[in-house]
Order: C-alpha cells, then sequence, then structure tokens
C-alpha cells in the first residue's frame, strides 16, 4: 500500500454548498488488484433487505457492516450491528485517518456483482453520521459512474470511480445533495468501501 505522504493527483468538484474532492490514484493498481482479491475472501457479505414504500425488497447488491464494537448503523430503517475488522480493512482505515485526520470507526462494503448492481438516490444523512459527515468512499473493480444531484436547484454533477480509486465528501454535501450509482448494460464486479465515522450514542 502507498506510503504515507506519498503524493498522487486530487480533483475537486465544482458544486455549490458540498465538498467533494476525487483522488484517482490513490491506491496503486497492485495494491487495488490485491485488495479486490483479498476483500472477496475476507468479507462476510450478504443480501441486506431495505424497506421502500412499504415494502421489504432484497437490496441489488451484496453488503457488509464492518466496525468497531458499538458502531451500529441504522438504513432503510433496519439496524446492522458490525462485524469485526478484517486485516485489511482496518488496514485501509489507518491509512484514511492518518491521511486525512479523520476518525473513521466503520465501513459500509458494497459488493456489485454485475452491471446489473445498483444504489439508488440517497444521502448518508443518518442521525448517528453527525450533521457534516466525512465519508471517504473507495472503490475497487469495474469503473462504475457516481452522480450527484441537488436536494433542492438543478445542480448536477457525475464522475466515473475508477480501480483504486478515493472519493472524499465532506461538510455539508450529505445535507444539500442525494447520490446514486445505476444499472449498466455491462459491467465487471466491483467492490466500494464507504468508510465513516458513526457517533457515540446521543451525542449529535
Amino acid at each position: 500500500m502507498r506510503s504515507q505522504g506519498a503524493t498522487y493527483a486530487t480533483y475537486d468538484l465544482a458544486l455549490a454548498n458540498a465538498r467533494v474532492s476525487y483522488h484517482p490514484d490513490w491506491l496503486r493498481r497492485s495494491d487495488a488488484d490485491a485488495a479486490l482479491t483479498a476483500l472477496r475472501i475476507e468479507v462476510p457479505f450478504e443480501q441486506h433487505i431495505v424497506k421502500m414504500f412499504g415494502r421489504e425488497l432484497k437490496a441489488p447488491r451484496l453488503s457488509a457492516w464492518i466496525g468497531d464494537p458499538g458502531a451500529a448503523y441504522c438504513y432503510s430503517r433496519v439496524r446492522y450491528t458490525p462485524k469485526p475488522w478484517t486485516p485489511l480493512l482496518a488496514q485501509i482505515r489507518d491509512r484514511l485517518n492518518a491521511e486525512f485526520n479523520a476518525a473513521f470507526n466503520s465501513v459500509l462494503v458494497n459488493y456489485y456483482r454485475d452491471g446489473r448492481d445498483s444504489m439508488g438516490w440517497h444521502s448518508d444523512d443518518e442521525p448517528e453520521l453527525g450533521p457534516a459527515p466525512l465519508i471517504g468512499s473507495v472503490s475497487l473493480g469495474a469503473t462504475r459512474r457516481f452522480k450527484l444531484k441537488a436536494k433542492r436547484g438543478g445542480a448536477r454533477a457525475q464522475i466515473d470511480l475508477d480501480h483504486g480509486s478515493l472519493l472524499l465528501m465532506a461538510g455539508a454535501t450529505q445535507e444539500n445533495y442525494v447520490h446514486a450509482i445505476d444499472k449498466v448494460q455491462a459491467a465487471g464486479e466491483r467492490i466500494n468501501l464507504t468508510y465513516r465515522r458513526v457517533l457515540p450514542q446521543g451525542v449529535a
């Protein structure tokens, strides 16, 4: 894995009332390849149930919630208790925390098996993440298009998330924008790691 202090390209997305930056080569290609292979084996993926419009549906992807003890997370009105850190997920967490002065204590791992798997429009704005969460999103595998649109007004942006890239969302991004990954005609497998900090219960 790239050593601390190494340089790489960074691009800021021009979005009002948001802070989004893209780091296309955050992981070296060889490290990204190794991570994709390892996480297929290390991570206990399952197909979560999501509640939409009063119905319970199977999520169009496989997922796992990993984190420190007590870092429970509620999504789509379902509470997830974290599974223990794997060595690689903890290693990536430690690099993110050191490099961006973060305090990530959990990660949602999504496995997009092919182009039919997707993520609908949503914000990472659950109360346990606090009012202005920092989200660190590491992409491995097939390139997929990440889309953002303002909750109010017509601002939109999109960016292709490449193998080994890092996308950081901070500040008021979750308050003002939703994001999604659409289905595509044909795509290979992709694993996405979205690191977060779940606040202690009762802290806002």
